[in-house]
């Protein structure tokens, strides 16, 4: 993730690109930010022009938004590989989570595509993606 924007990212943190419109995802970005209390993960939501920008620099397509994704050091992890590596970073026992690891990638991606497919018809959707509180505005570029 070559870009101007690194300089947004802390060198120990993470960035968490996640569907802005989406009641799951919005719940899963609170989720995360109270099981890190180390602030290892920032925020973006995949409609900003920040994700378009970092995944059209890292050869991803910058219009897909059926998936969470993780850039940490450069990489890009997608679907469950990303919640898993999300998980991983998270205080108490979730970072156990990670253990499912050793189910292939496209089993668990399966799960994944489920939740993904349905996600606003299960969950709900939002008119605009989601403004902070003043007290997480620091973690949201």
């Amino acid at each position: 993730m070559v870009t101007d924007s690194n300089s947004k990212i802390g060198s120990d943190q993470s960035l968490v690109l996640f569907d802005g419109v989406c009641h799951f995802c919005n719940n899963s970005v609170n989720f995360i930010m109270d099981h890190d209390p180390k602030k290892k993960f920032v925020f973006a939501p995949l409609q900003s022009d920040l994700a378009k920008e970092i995944l059209t620099k890292s050869g991803e397509d910058p219009d897909a938004l059926d998936t969470i994704k993780l850039i940490r050091n450069g990489k890009v992890y997608k679907r469950s590989r990303a919640a898993l590596e999300i998980s991983k970073g998270l205080n108490g026992l979730w970072p156990l989570c990670y253990i499912a690891i050793i189910v292939p990638g496209f089993l668990r991606d399966i799960v994944y595509n489920i939740i993904a497919k349905n996600r606003y018809k299960w969950f709900g959707q939002l008119e605009a993606c989601r403004i902070p509180t003043p007290e997480m505005r620091e973690r949201f570029l």
